[in-house]
């Protein structure tokens, strides 16, 4: 069976979760992975047993040997190292959100087209979690009669200047960190865009970042809402509500990898609890995407939906700024 070999760009936190979880996939080889600094990428290739490293990202990308990019580096680097990727002859694997707007996730797309051999796709890993895929499956099919109302509830507490979420010019804020799940997971339930929103957003007098935040989406069959803060208490849940029932997801967007999921199904006055089978997402993710190479088939997700995705977040920030609906 033909695998895929991976480049990891930059020395990012989140590569904690992503890299043991692409060797956990029997169709990805973890090859090669870059930084800056040449400390940096010699400890993280010692602490992952990953056999190259680079002090560039442009030396890692002229390896012939790696077939596939993750690029997990703050958001105003998305579009520029995609771009370079891609010329490069790799498939790249992006972190959400796509770029810091839509006009990036379209210059990517359309770039895209110029290498139809390669895929390119958004990192939205929550979409490949089985609980995601029975909470969609249950509204799909009517156990909760009409889908009306989605909501979701996302915070953590990060006031630190060094941290990447509080730098507004690297694409910092709430809204592009966390909100862009809220606009995702309402897409993906009502499976449609929405008509119109309305955002309000309060910003961080240090750092010019958006930290608190709501979002409400109209849809031709419901409202979508979400709540955002990066300076509250840790805190996640998502509720989606029909017309006969309701499903809870407890631990939405990032469920211990090793632990079973919990879904709550409310139908009528009856209420039960799902195990959820234990499952990476981040693996299933990158099976997906190895699937899709290996296969030459669409990737999951398209890039078309991830400019969806960003146009509707700038969308709200309009509509935060002007203080009305857009």
């Amino acid at each position: 069976m033909m695998v895929v070999r991976w480049g990891i760009l930059g020395t990012a936190k989140i590569n904690h979760k992503i890299i043991p979880a692409f060797q956990a996939s029997t169709m990805a080889d973890v090859l090669a992975i870059a930084s800056r600094s040449v400390e940096k990428a010699t400890q993280a290739a010692e602490q992952y047993a990953i056999p190259r490293n680079y002090a560039s990202y442009e030396d890692l990308l002229d390896d012939a040997d790696v077939d596939a990019v993750y690029i997990p580096l703050p958001n105003h680097l998305h579009l520029p190292w995609s771009l370079r990727a891609l010329q490069a002859g790799k498939h790249v694997l992006c972190e959400k959100p796509l770029g810091m707007n839509a006009d990036e996730a379209r210059q990517l797309l359309k770039a895209s087209q110029g290498y139809p051999a390669q895929k390119v796709m958004e990192a939205f890993m929550y979409r490949f979690h089985p609980q995601w895929l029975q909470a969609r499956a249950w509204v799909q099919e009517g156990a909760i009669g009409e889908l009306r109302s989605v909501h979701t509830f996302l915070s953590y507490f990060k006031d630190d200047a060094d941290n990447i979420r509080n730098v507004a010019e690297y694409g910092g804020g709430g809204l592009m960190d966390i909100g862009c799940y809220g606009v995702s997971i309402a897409r993906f339930l009502f499976n449609g865009e929405p008509k119109r929103v309305f955002g309000a957003l309060e910003f961080d007098p240090q750092f010019g970042v958006d930290r608190l935040g709501i979002g409400i989406l109209e849809f031709d069959r419901g409202l979508a809402s979400f709540t955002i803060g990066t300076q509250l208490v840790r805190y996640q849940r998502v509720q989606i509500l029909g017309t006969r029932g309701r499903i809870e997801l407890v631990i939405p967007i990032n469920p211990p990898p090793g632990e079973p999921s919990r879904l709550v199904l409310q139908q009528g006055l009856a209420v039960t609890e799902h195990a959820i089978a234990v499952s990476d997402q981040y693996t299933a993710q990158c099976d997906a995407f190895c699937q899709a190479i290996i296969d030459d088939t669409a990737v999951p997700t398209p890039l078309e939906d991830s400019v969806c995705n960003m146009h509707i977040l700038d969308r709200i920030k309009h509509s935060a700024a002007a203080g009305n609906w857009r």
